[in-house]
């Protein structure tokens, strides 16, 4: 399965359906008194919409993707319109202040946190417009937070949801490896000391609402922080042949209004792009890992629209697994 313009168009009416949609909402928002009891858009006048912070980041990060790619697909012009009316200096110095909150510490942390350097990494490959300029103070920011993090953070999380660090770190340290040395090298570090003798996964998954592989996250990082060669070697025995990656059938989904057990559509699609990326990195069998990446992905691209629990946020999952096919 390939992007496609129509996939493209479908993908970027919802995102601008759900971007600027300000409920239902869950904030993660700690109060430190009465006047903290807002809304949504006032509180995060750039990221109010899609259900939640996190969500709108990366449902933006969509957006300008698909803009950049598809440059004369019929929504190019809304996606720049809303842009423009989202990212303006005063909006993103609200969302900056927010963020630096004392009671903002954990705040999206970590998976918000690497989105935002995502789409900033994003913003800035659109010459025509400051959107990414604009956006830097905030990302650098967040950039500063990983550091402080990570040197805090004596154990991996490894769980299937939004506080996995490997898969945030995947995001993170793409968007340092041309601007921040110093983080790329703190990111690199600490995986290493984290994963680089970690043998044998034995580990149980899915859980019922993750969207998120724990052992794919942490593979997919590796791949990035290994050569090739080392890559090869730590992945033999990190995943060895037991049979784990044989028996790796796409999750089954039974309720997509169910916004829980909606994410197994996400780890569906989350575990295709991980499979390209360490089919890629030369990671194993390449038509073995390219065959399980199909079969995820085909068991959830028919479903990124449709229930507004999923189609919040899947777009994002669908399109990382899907340019990871033209790879």
């Amino acid at each position: 399965m390939e992007l496609t313009q129509d996939i493209a168009s479908r993908f970027a009416r919802a995102a601008l359906g759900h971007v600027s949609r300000e409920y239902p909402n869950k904030l993660d928002h700690v109060m430190a008194g009465d006047a903290d009891a807002q809304t949504p858009r006032q509180l995060h006048p750039c990221f109010y919409g899609s259900y939640d912070w996190h969500s709108c980041v990366h449902g933006w990060w969509t957006l300008l993707t698909l803009r950049r790619l598809y440059p004369d697909m019929a929504e190019a012009h809304a996606i720049a319109e809303q842009a423009e009316n989202t990212f303006m200096p005063g909006k993103l110095s609200a969302e900056l202040a927010y963020a630096r909150r004392s009671e903002s510490k954990g705040f999206e942390r970590p998976y918000g946190w690497a989105w935002l350097l995502y789409l900033h990494h994003e913003a800035e490959r659109h010459d025509d417009a400051g959107w990414g300029c604009r956006m830097e103070p905030l990302a650098q920011h967040f950039a500063h937070a990983f550091k402080e993090y990570l040197a805090v953070l004596t154990y991996p999380i490894t769980v299937g949801t939004h506080f996995n660090t490997a898969f945030s770190l995947v995001l993170a340290r793409e968007w340092a490896a041309e601007r921040d040395p110093e983080l790329r090298a703190a990111i690199d570090k600490w995986s290493l000391a984290q994963f680089g003798d970690c043998i044998d996964y034995r580990g149980w998954e899915p859980g019922g609402d993750e969207f998120l592989s724990p052992a794919l996250s942490v593979a997919q990082l590796m791949s990035r922080v290994l050569e090739a060669e080392r890559f090869a070697d730590w992945i033999a025995g990190f995943l060895p042949s037991t049979g784990w990656l044989a028996t790796l059938d796409p999750a089954f989904v039974s309720d997509r209004s169910d916004g829980k057990i909606a994410h197994l559509d996400g780890l569906n699609l989350s575990r295709a792009w991980a499979l390209r990326d360490i089919a890629l990195a030369g990671g194993g069998d390449k038509a073995q890992l390219d065959h399980l990446a199909d079969r995820h992905l085909a068991s959830a691209i028919e479903h990124v629209t449709g229930d507004y629990m999923g189609e919040h946020w899947l777009a994002s999952f669908a399109l990382l697994a899907l340019l990871a096919a033209r790879n």
